[in-house]
Formats: C-alpha cells, structure tokens, sequence
C-alpha cells in the first residue's frame, strides 16, 4: 500500500516546504484539491456535508494543480503527484491536455490525473461551461486527451467536441495514468469504463470495501477487469496498520491522508505540519513497506 500526502487546505509557502520532506521520508505522492474561486455564496449545496456548507473556510488557498506539480517536481526526485479531485469538464479539452502533459514533461512523468464532474454549477458557469452535459463532455474529453498526448497527428468527432487532423506537443513521454473519483455510482461506471483507477470521498471502510466490489462487477461487464487498477481511498475509520492491510487486501492501493491532525491537530503551523509528514512516515509507511 502506498501514501499520498492530501495538501487540501494549505497554504502555497507550505506547499513548498512539505513537498521535499514527503520526497524523503517515503511518501508516493502529493495530491492537489480543485477549485478557480470561491463564491461568496452558493447555488448548489455541498454534495459532501450533511447540511450543505462547504468543508473549508474563505480566503482558503486553491493554487492550480498543474502548475504546483511542474514546480514542486523541480525540488524533488521521485514524489509523484496527482489530484483530488481535478472538475475537468468545466474546462476547455485541449488546453487541459497541454497543462498537463507540460506537467507530466517537466516532471520526468511523476504526474497520475484524477479526475472527476463536479458539483459547483456557479464555477460551471463562471468557467462558461455547460453543467448539465458535464458527464457525457468528461467522457469524451478523456478520450481527447489521450489522442493528444500521442504527440502524433489526430482527429475526433464526438457530440460535444470535433476536430480535424492536428497535434500537439510536447508530449509525455510515457502513458498518464488517469483515475476517475467520485461515489455516485456514475462515476464508479465511469471509472470502470475508462480509467485506470478510482479515487473516493471520505467513506467508511465497509463502504469502501463495497464500492470496490461493485467496480469490479462493472470492470468485468466493460471486458477490463484483467487491466491493472488503482483505488485511493480516504477512509474516516482506518488509522492503523491493522485497518489498513484490512483495504488493502480488498483492493486499496493508495491511502490519501493529512498526518499532522493524528500529532498536532488542526494546525497552520508548518513545523507542526513537517513533523506530522515525518512521525507518519516513521509510525505507519516504514512499517506497511
């Protein structure tokens, strides 16, 4: 089982100093939340809280993923970097596919895509994408990416997006990994259907274990359940070795967690923050390795 170190909430100064320390003490990865803005108010409730407010407070920072991942890659040798989640469809395909592949270039191909439709229809509309067709357009854009990152000459004709013969570059220089996060059981389709793995919402182990199960259902319909897949999890009730071994015999391969609340609670202090990512490394990585 691997660890990926969650930066949701943090500031950009500590972004910078928390990276080279997961670098070094074992961490598989650093993983970026998503959002352009914050609305002082909000159309569409908060999927994700039982009252409909959002989980974090104003003026909270929302750097954009793929330019922290070509940066941060820059003082680290092997941390990989990925998302959690990235709302693709209330972006434009082919500028998505540049920043990324820039990322995954830049970054000697450290870089694992995650993403998911949202939720936020006022970022929809800021973004001047359509949020009811959001579904359909991720799919086709998915596969838009992929053509591009061929660095080869390619065309599309879907229903959302056409495109005669053109490429781009640079290209990566391997295959991006893409997983697909969400807990409707859309998204475990989608998931399923295209992705390489996928990624949950703060859940319960047994509902965790459950979700799985059905994506594996759904992997043998789509004819892809002997293709390697990833599962990274947030789970609310696993915190020691004895539960994780317990997701990872189920088919976790990836725990996304936020260390320094386990030692110093909730904090903003970044030495509290580097002593988290180490005294976790040392209590519970070095031991699950």
């Amino acid at each position: 089982m691997k660890f990926v170190l969650s930066t949701s909430f943090s500031s950009v100064a500590d972004l910078t100093q928390l990276a080279p320390v997961a670098d070094e003490t074992g961490w598989e990865a650093m993983s970026f939340s998503d959002h352009v803005v914050h609305p002082e108010t909000i159309s569409t409730p908060y999927p994700y809280t039982d009252d409909g407010q959002r989980r974090w407070q104003v003026y909270t920072d929302w750097p954009d993923p793929w330019v922290m991942m070509g940066a941060l890659s820059t003082i680290t040798k092997r941390l990989r970097f990925t998302n959690n989640i990235f709302v693709l469809p209330m972006r434009n395909p082919y500028l998505m596919a540049k920043a990324i592949s820039t990322a995954a270039v830049v970054s000697n191909n450290r870089i694992t895509v995650a993403i998911g439709v949202g939720w936020s229809k006022d970022e929809f509309e800021l973004m001047q994408q359509d949020f009811h067709t959001r579904g359909k357009r991720a799919d086709e854009m998915v596969e838009i990416m992929k053509l591009l990152w061929s660095g080869e000459m390619v065309s599309y004709q879907g229903k959302h997006y056409q495109f005669d013969a053109m490429e781009m570059n640079p290209a990566p220089g391997e295959n991006i990994p893409l997983w697909v996060g969400g807990i409707s059981d859309a998204a475990m389709k989608r998931s399923a259907r295209l992705a390489d793995g996928w990624v949950t919402d703060l859940q319960d182990s047994d509902e965790i274990i459950n979700s799985i199960a059905l994506i594996k259902q759904y992997r043998q319909q789509y004819g892809r359940d002997k293709l390697p897949f990833d599962v990274m999890a947030t789970p609310n009730d696993a915190f020691s070795i004895d539960a994780y071994k317990r997701l990872e015999d189920a088919g976790v391969t990836h725990i996304l967690t936020q260390p320094w609340p386990f030692y110093h609670g909730e904090t903003d202090d970044i030495d509290n923050k580097i002593d988290g990512v180490r005294r976790f490394a040392d209590d519970i990585i070095d031991k699950m390795s």
